[in-house]
């Protein structure tokens, strides 16, 4: 494989290399998916690709590295060639959490001063356990983990998520245009495919979301190692207070995906930029619009 343009990706890095990066940027991005159908068009590794392209541009633009992606997540469609590691309908999982859990404490142990679990597959559960995770273990170890879907770096950019539909299919687009094919997908509706057609995906609207995520993530990548511990507080408790809406609406609508419904009327939509900023009572604020 030809190594890229500033080498972040830790798994092709040298001992020498590796401290050199960290003495600059003690950021560990830890990108996350699946293997699932993506309709017709897509490649069924979208999610963990898509994931681990946007974190090697943020890091080689402002610093910290890159671990290996991961292919495996909880839930996925009941379609063809899609692996479920762990089932959607339940919070409960042993492989998922366990396995970010231990990540932390090594990256810790091994010098990493903050994280970013960025996962591409967001099935509802996912999204809770990769958040949830990320807010116990900042808690428990005392430097800042961010655990997100890359869409909420961009809900003000007109992403707000979606399923092999135009959002996804336009970021694979400007990311790996070789592994779309939008001829293949026929007329609609398409099979396994969630939101705004595909077919009316391009590779400019994938460029202009990427920048978005991109410039975020970098921002973050940068920021979070030299959070002192009263802002480190601050972020667990904003990130503690989305996911105990998002919970408590599940809990009490006794539906997984209560607490997502407001997200595409624009709930969240002044998130990244906050996140960015650090105005953490502000995003506090934004959970109860959930």
């Amino acid at each position: 494989m030809n190594a890229t343009k500033n080498e972040v990706r830790l798994e092709w890095l040298r001992p020498r290399a590796i401290e050199a990066a960290q003495a600059a940027c003690p950021t560990l991005l830890q990108p996350l998916g699946t293997i699932e159908w993506h309709g017709l068009h897509n490649v069924v590794g979208l999610d963990a690709v898509k994931a681990h392209l946007l974190c090697i541009a943020a890091a080689q633009r402002g610093g910290g590295l890159v671990a290996p992606p991961l292919f495996g997540g909880m839930g996925g469609l009941d379609q063809p060639y899609t692996f479920v590691i762990e089932p959607e309908d339940t919070f409960q999982t042993v492989l998922v959490r366990g396995w970010l859990e231990r990540l932390c404490w090594e990256a810790v142990r091994q010098g990493f001063r903050a994280m970013i679990f960025l996962t591409g597959h967001y099935g509802a559960v996912q999204q809770v356990v990769v958040r949830e995770t990320a807010v116990r273990m900042t808690r428990l170890l005392g430097v800042p983990i961010l655990g997100i879907p890359e869409y909420f770096l961009a809900l003000d950019a007109g992403y707000i998520g979606d399923h092999a539909g135009w959002g996804e299919t336009s970021l694979m687009l400007h990311l790996a245009p070789d592994s779309v094919d939008q001829s293949q997908l026929g007329e609609p509706p398409h099979k396994g495919v969630g939101g705004r057609d595909p077919r009316e995906a391009t590779a400019a609207d994938g460029k202009r979301i990427a920048e978005v995520i991109i410039t975020r993530l970098a921002d973050l990548a940068r920021q979070m190692p030299t959070w002192d511990a009263d802002t480190c507080r601050r972020f667990a408790d904003a990130e503690a207070a989305l996911l105990s809406r998002q919970l408590t609406l599940a809990a009490s609508e006794k539906l997984i995906w209560a607490g997502w419904r407001n997200i595409g009327a624009g709930a969240l939509h002044p998130y990244g930029a906050l996140l960015v900023e650090r105005k953490f009572d502000e995003i506090t604020a934004l959970a109860e619009k959930l």
